[in-house]
């Protein structure tokens, strides 16, 4: 009989999150850490700002130069195997080409590309230069890419879905954009589900959920594309990736409620199933 308590000889995967940093621990790289963590992957991380913020909003943020972010992938690819990557927010078209050249010299096997450029009240982070960055430099690197309704509408420049119909009718135009697949979700709808279409080469998949009624929703784009990385990484087909990370952001989301975290909107809690 082998013995459940003897440690496991599976090699732990390295995950490496290039995105900025939130002080609140709720979203940025500091919230993909903690998914990394919390899947069972080994957690890197390349810093693209400093944030001045809270779970209320962002009063500031101090780009790091292009040159030093090169510099932070350089040298952490010159040493660490990356088995996955997910990319965050990416405000300059220099950033974006820097990522570029060094994961196509050293490529992983997977990119998850977080296209974050619209906050949740619906204000846009990035400026036109920054969207082009995104749609011309970094969708074409991604195998995956994770636009919400408004990232999506944006990175086209078309009106914002309003149902499934909707959305089946971006999807396409977003997969022609050059990922390898595409996760349009669908959390901005109304109504009691929150249906997200994952769209790949082989097939379309509707990847359900129901809303979870919370105000802590703080770093669920972040969480749930870190999420989607770490399983990668770990082994499993896309599709289900997918699926069990939504699925574990849910529970994230249900037990937030446990945590005391700013007066604005808190954060899920990621640790939910050890703590």
């Amino acid at each position: 009989m082998t013995d459940a308590s003897a440690p496991s000889t599976r090699v732990i995967p390295n995950v490496l999150t290039i995105a900025g940093s939130d002080p609140s621990g709720g979203a940025g790289i500091q919230a993909d850490l903690k998914t990394f963590s919390a899947l069972g992957a080994y957690g890197t991380s390349v810093i693209t700002a400093l944030t001045a913020q809270n779970t209320q909003g962002v009063s500031g943020v101090h780009p790091v130069p292009a040159e030093f972010i090169a510099a932070q992938l350089e040298t952490l690819l010159d040493d660490v195997r990356i088995d996955a990557v997910k990319i965050g927010m990416v405000a300059s078209r220099a950033v974006a080409e820097v990522i570029r050249a060094a994961l196509t010299r050293r490529r992983p096997r997977w990119v998850v590309l977080d296209p974050v450029m619209v906050a949740k009240s619906g204000d846009i982070l990035v400026d036109d230069a920054g969207i082009r960055a995104v749609r011309e430099v970094l969708v074409p690197l991604a195998d995956l890419v994770t636009p919400n309704l408004p990232e999506g509408a944006v990175l086209l420049d078309a009106p914002v879905p309003g149902d499934r119909d909707g959305m089946l009718a971006l999807a396409p135009a977003l997969r022609a954009l050059g990922a390898g697949a595409t996760l349009l979700k669908g959390g901005h709808l109304a109504g009691e589900e929150c249906p997200d279409l994952l769209i790949t080469d082989e097939a379309t998949h509707w990847i359900e959920g129901a809303r979870v009624d919370t105000a802590n929703l703080h770093g669920t784009g972040c969480t749930l594309s870190s999420a989607i990385a770490a399983r990668l990484a770990l082994g499993e087909a896309l599709p289900a990736a997918v699926a069990g990370a939504k699925q574990w952001l849910g529970a994230a989301l249900a037990a937030s409620r446990r945590l005391d975290v700013g007066q604005g909107r808190g954060p899920v809690h990621h640790f939910h199933a050890w703590w």
